[in-house]
C-alpha cells in the first residue's frame, strides 16, 4: 500500500482553507503508518455562522428547488469522475474496494437520487403547498392550507467515522436541496477522506460560496451560537447523542436536533425456515455478509442473530464455516474480503466490549481460530478478527442486548416460539433495522407489525426478495433511515420526507384568492382568469395561475353507454342491467366513471397541434356523485401549477410541467368528478 506524504488536514471555513501547524497525528488503519494531522489553529466558529448566514443563506435562496437539484446532479457526476481518488485515500480506513463501493459510490448515488426526487417533486421556487386547502366557511370564502418554506438558518451535521462520505452527502443532500446551508463535522479519525471529498466539491465551482463548510477537530463553541431556526443532525453513539440533544442552548433555542444512533439490530430466521429451506442459507450469508463488510462498523450491523433453539448449533456450524474463509488484511492484497478497523483506539474498543460479551456465553468463532491478517506491515493496523458469539440463554443475559461492539461481532441466540424472538428483539430498546427471514406470509404478518415499533426499518428476505434486495444493512434514499428509542429516534433520508425536515411547516388562513397567490397554486375559489385564448394554446411562459376554460355542455345517451362499453369491454351491471340498477343505492343506470373522464377531454381539449406536447398522468382523481342517462356534464379546466424544471428536449426546445384543475359538474352544477392533469407545454422560445 502507498502511503501518503504526511499532510495537515484543512477545515474550510469562509470560503478559505484553514490549517497549517500540525495537532493531532493521524495514522492509516492498515499498516499503522503516521499520514496526517488534524490542524492545531482554532476555528472562529463566530465567523463560520455568519459566513453561512450571510453568505452561504442567500446563495442557496437565489436558486429554486429545480435548480438545487440540477447542481446535486452535476456534483455527483464531478465526483464519480473523479472518484479513483477516493478510493486511493479509502483504503487506509480499512476499507476494501466494496467497502469503499458502500461510502463513496453510495454517497454520489444518494446525491443523484435526490437530484431525482427533487427534480421530479418539488415545484419551482422555494415554498411547496401540502394542500389541498381546506375550505373553513360556508360560503367558500375562507380557507386554510400548510406551507413548506426554507428555515432560513444553518444545518450543523456532526458525523461518525465510519462512512467518511456517505455520511456527509446523505445530511448534505436534503439540506442543500432545502435550501439551507451546511456545516458539516466529520469524525477525526477518518477526516482526511471527508476532507478530499469536499476539497473536490469546492473545487468544482458547483457549491454556491458558503454552503458547505468543513470542521477537522472539535466543534468548539459552535452550538452555543446556534439559533431556532437552525438544525443539528447527528450520527454516533447513543450516549454522545443525548449529550448534544440536552446541550444548553440547543434545549433553550428549541432548536431541532436529529440523532441516528448505534444500536443493537436483529435478524430472526422464522420458525418456518428449515436448514433444507433457501431461507436457511439466505439467513446465514446475510448474518455473515454484515459481521465482515466494513469490518461490522455499520451502526446498520447485525449484533444478535435470534434463531429457534432446534436450528442454533446448524446455524453456528455454517457461520463458522462461512467466517473461516474470509481473508482479513490489507484492501490492496488480492483475495483480501474484510479490512481494518478505522483505528486503533476503536481496535482496543471493541476487544473490550468483547470480552464483556463473552462473559459466560461461547465464542463460535474468533481471534483463537486462525486469525492473521495478511498483508505488509498489517502487524501494526487496526485488524479484528470475525467474532461469532452464543449466548444459549438471552432471556437471562443483559449484555448481550445492551453491550454494542463496534465490529465484526455479532452474538446468535436461541428462542422457542416466535413470541419470545420478538422479545429478544424488542430488549434492544429501539433499533435502526431488523431483518425477518421466513417463507411464510402468515409469519411476517404477523411478526412485521409487532417489531415495527421497535425499528426504524424492517427487512422480509425471503427466496423471492433475494434476487433484488439491497440486504439488512443498506440504507436507501428512498426509505426512512433512523430508529426509536436507543436508535435515537430521528430520521434522515425518506426522499422528500427528508427535505422537509429541514423546512419550517406553517398553516395559512385566508380567501381562496389569497391563497393562491402566496402558494402559486390555483385553490378553488379563487378569482379566475377567463379569455378568448384556449389555455391549451398558450405556451408555458404564457400560462398563469387561474387561467381557466368553461367548457361547452353535452347530455349523456344511452348510446354513450352502449358505445363505450362496447370500446373499453366494460360491461358492469350498473351501465347496463336496468333491473338491477333500479335496485342498487342509485336507483338508476348510471355512466362509466371513465366515459365521464373521456367525454370530459372531449369537451376541454383543443385538438390542433400547440404547445401541449403529451399528457402523462392524472392525479387525485375521484368519481363524486353519479351521472345517469339524460345529464348535462360540463368541465372547468384550470391552471393549476407550473414547475420549470429547466430541461430541453433532443431538439432544444424548452418545456415545464404544467398541473390542470379539471371540475366537471352536472345540469345542476354539482360536482361529479374532479382530478389534476399533468401535461408538459412547450416554451416559445428554444
Amino acid at each position: 500500500m502507498e502511503v501518503p506524504a504526511v499532510s495537515v488536514l484543512q477545515s474550510l471555513i469562509a470560503g478559505r482553507w484553514l490549517g497549517t501547524d500540525a495537532a493531532v497525528p493521524l495514522h492509516s488503519a492498515v499498516n499503522g503508518s503516521l499520514i496526517h494531522h488534524t490542524h492545531a489553529e482554532a476555528i472562529d466558529f463566530g465567523e463560520t455562522v455568519a459566513f453561512a448566514r450571510g453568505t452561504g443563506l442567500p446563495a442557496l435562496m437565489a436558486m429554486d428547488f429545480q435548480q438545487r437539484a440540477a447542481r446535486l446532479k452535476a456534483l455527483a457526476a464531478y465526483l464519480n469522475e473523479r472518484k479513483e481518488q477516493l478510493y486511493a485515500i479509502s483504503a487506509h480506513t480499512g476499507a476494501t474496494r466494496s467497502d469503499g463501493w458502500i461510502d463513496i459510490e453510495g454517497g454520489t448515488g444518494t446525491l443523484y437520487a435526490y437530484a431525482g426526487m427533487g427534480g421530479n417533486e418539488l415545484p419551482s421556487g422555494n415554498l411547496i403547498h401540502e394542500g389541498p386547502a381546506l375550505p373553513l366557511g360556508k360560503k367558500g370564502g375562507f380557507s386554510g392550507t400548510h406551507i413548506l418554506v426554507p428555515r432560513g438558518g444553518v444545518a450543523v451535521h456532526i458525523n461518525a467515522f465510519n462512512f467518511p462520505i456517505w455520511g456527509l452527502l446523505e445530511k448534505f443532500a436534503p439540506s442543500f436541496l432545502a435550501g439551507m446551508p451546511c456545516i458539516a463535522k466529520p469524525a477525526t479519525a477518518t477526516s482526511y477522506l471527508t476532507e478530499a471529498a469536499v476539497r473536490l466539491m469546492f473545487e468544482s465551482g458547483l457549491l454556491p460560496a458558503g454552503s458547505l463548510q468543513l470542521v477537522i477537530g472539535g466543534t468548539g463553541d459552535l452550538l452555543d451560537r446556534l439559533q431556532g431556526q437552525d438544525v443539528v443532525t447527528f450520527t454516533g453513539s447513543a450516549d454522545t447523542a443525548a449529550k448534544l440533544r440536552t446541550h444548553r442552548n440547543v434545549v433553550a433555542q428549541s432548536i431541532p436536533f436529529n440523532a441516528e444512533a448505534d444500536s443493537l439490530n436483529c435478524a430472526i430466521l422464522g420458525p418456518d425456515v428449515s436448514p433444507d429451506d433457501e431461507e436457511f442459507e439466505l439467513f446465514v450469508k446475510e448474518v455473515a455478509r454484515e459481521i465482515t463488510t466494513k469490518a461490522g462498523q455499520k451502526c446498520t450491523a447485525i449484533r444478535r442473530a435470534i434463531v429457534p433453539r432446534k436450528h442454533i448449533d446448524s446455524v453456528a456450524s455454517k457461520l463458522r464455516d462461512r467466517l473461516a474463509k474470509i481473508k482479513v488484511g490489507d484492501p490492496s492484497v488480492e483475495g483480501v474480503r474484510m479490512g481494518a478497523l478505522a483505528s486503533r483506539d476503536q481496535q482496543r474498543d471493541v476487544a473490550e466490549r468483547v470480552a464483556l460479551l463473552s462473559s459466560g456465553n461461547e465464542i463460535v468463532f474468533g481471534a483463537a481460530d486462525g486469525f492473521a491478517p495478511i498483508g505488509e506491515g498489517v502487524a501494526n493496523g487496526a485488524f479484528f478478527a470475525p467474532t461469532l458469539l452464543l449466548c444459549r440463554d438471552a432471556s437471562r443475559n443483559s449484555a448481550v442486548h445492551d453491550v454494542e461492539a463496534f465490529g465484526p461481532v455479532s452474538t446468535l441466540m436461541p428462542y422457542d416460539d416466535l413470541d419470545e424472538a420478538l422479545a429478544l428483539a424488542a430488549r434492544g430498546k429501539g433499533s435502526l433495522v431488523g431483518t425477518l427471514v421466513t417463507h411464510d406470509p402468515k409469519v411476517a404478518a404477523r411478526a412485521i407489525p409487532v417489531a415495527a415499533a421497535w425499528h426504524g426499518r424492517l427487512l422480509i428476505l425471503d427466496r423471492e426478495a433475494a434476487v433484488e434486495s439491497t440486504g439488512h444493512g443498506s440504507p436507501l434514499p428512498q426509505l426512512k433511515h433512523g430508529g426509536p428509542g436507543r436508535a435515537g429516534g430521528g430520521e434522515e433520508l425518506g426522499g422528500i420526507r427528508a427535505v422537509k425536515h429541514y423546512l419550517q411547516r406553517a398553516a395559512v388562513q385566508g380567501s381562496p384568492t389569497m391563497l393562491a397567490a402566496v402558494t402559486g397554486e390555483h385553490v378553488r375559489g379563487a378569482a379566475l382568469n377567463e379569455s378568448d385564448t384556449h389555455p391549451f394554446r398558450k405556451h408555458f411562459e404564457d400560462l398563469q395561475i387561474g387561467d381557466s376554460l368553461l367548457t361547452h355542455r353535452r347530455t349523456v345517451s344511452e348510446a354513450d353507454l352502449v358505445n363505450f362499453g362496447g370500446v373499453s369491454g366494460d360491461y358492469f351491471y350498473m351501465h347496463f342491467d336496468e333491473i338491477a340498477a333500479k335496485e342498487s343505492p342509485f336507483g338508476k343506470r348510471i355512466a362509466h366513471g371513465y366515459f365521464v373522464l373521456s367525454a370530459a377531454a372531449g369537451l376541454f381539449v383543443s385538438p390542433a397541434p400547440g404547445p401541449v406536447l403529451a399528457n402523462y398522468g392524472l392525479d387525485t382523481l375521484r368519481f363524486v356523485k353519479p351521472v345517469g342517462i339524460g345529464d348535462t356534464i360540463r368541465a372547468r379546466l384550470t391552471c393549476k401549477r407550473k414547475t420549470d424544471r429547466n430541461r430541453k428536449d433532443a431538439n432544444g426546445q424548452g418545456q415545464g410541467v404544467v398541473a390542470w384543475d379539471v371540475e366537471v359538474t352536472n345540469q345542476d352544477d354539482e360536482l361529479v368528478a374532479s382530478y389534476d392533469i399533468l401535461t408538459l407545454v412547450a416554451k416559445r422560445s428554444a
